[in-house]
């Protein structure tokens, strides 16, 4: 009868499941490679300028996209009318500005499927573009831009507002990014010091005499440009409009002496 039983029983072999996860995680690293994240903006705009007027707010922006210090792209634009009541315009990486665009196109698509007539304004926009950027910058992988908002309330005031990478927001009469917060901001504000009644024509005529202030200092900058204007009623942006220029005012330069 004992011939009848082995003794050698097959147990079986015990996994160390510390060896088996860090094996799949040492796949999944393999196969999708190390995280990156943007350690510094490539293709980029410059300043984006915005101010508010009696019947309305105007926005504007040059065309032009630099490769560092190369001027590669002459015709990209950098505003978006998100609807009838918003405009925004996008300094700094023009990759994270058109995924931001992309969110924001959406986000209006959702709107407009939904269709119970109710829409985003501005100060919701504002608000969602805050908390978008802030949630990246928690995040440790920043989308590298600031954004100005243009557009008006459900009431129907004129509204406009900035938004910076890490989520710093504020709203204002003018607001402007990048070097124009240093050339263009003091003539917006010495503008409307002169004349606190300014009409949407009048601050058009403004932004274009800032843009071409601003291509004769920055040199990241072109005198190209487009002009976004929101009413009441509606809101557009205009086709590229070229500034006239002339650089003999260059041969006799004082005050440096």
């Amino acid at each position: 009868m004992a011939g009848m039983y082995s003794t050698h029983m097959h147990l079986p072999r015990m996994v160390d499941m510390k060896e088996k996860v860090a094996e799949f995680w040492q796949e999944e690293a393999a196969l999708s490679g190390p995280r990156k994240h943007t350690l510094q903006p490539i293709v980029t705009g410059t300043s984006v300028l915005g101010i508010m007027c009696t019947d309305g707010v105007v926005i504007a922006a040059d065309t032009l996209g630099s490769y560092g210090s190369l001027a590669r792209f002459r015709d990209i634009s950098r505003l978006m009318k998100v609807n009838d009541s918003t405009i925004i315009g996008g300094f700094g990486d023009y990759a994270d500005f058109q995924f931001i665009m992309k969110l924001l196109e959406q986000q209006t698509i959702d709107d407009d499927v939904v269709g119970d007539g109710v829409y985003r304004d501005a100060p919701s926009i504002h608000n969602w573009l805050r908390c978008v950027l802030y949630n990246r910058r928690s995040k440790m992988n920043p989308l590298w831009n600031t954004i100005v908002v243009a557009g008006r309330d459900y009431s129907g005031k004129p509204y406009l507002g900035y938004v910076d990478k890490i989520g710093v927001s504020f709203t204002d009469k003018s607001v402007a990014t990048g070097f124009g917060s240093y050339i263009a901001q003091p003539m917006m504000r010495k503008a409307m010091e002169e004349n606190p009644n300014m009409n949407v024509e009048e601050g058009k005529r403004l932004m274009a005499r800032c843009l071409k202030v601003l291509f004769y200092r920055d040199c990241r900058s072109l005198n190209r440009f487009q002009i976004g204007v929101v009413t009441g009623a509606d809101s557009s942006i205009s086709e590229p409009i070229s500034a006239e220029t002339d650089w003999s005012i260059g041969a006799n330069p004082s005050g440096y002496e």
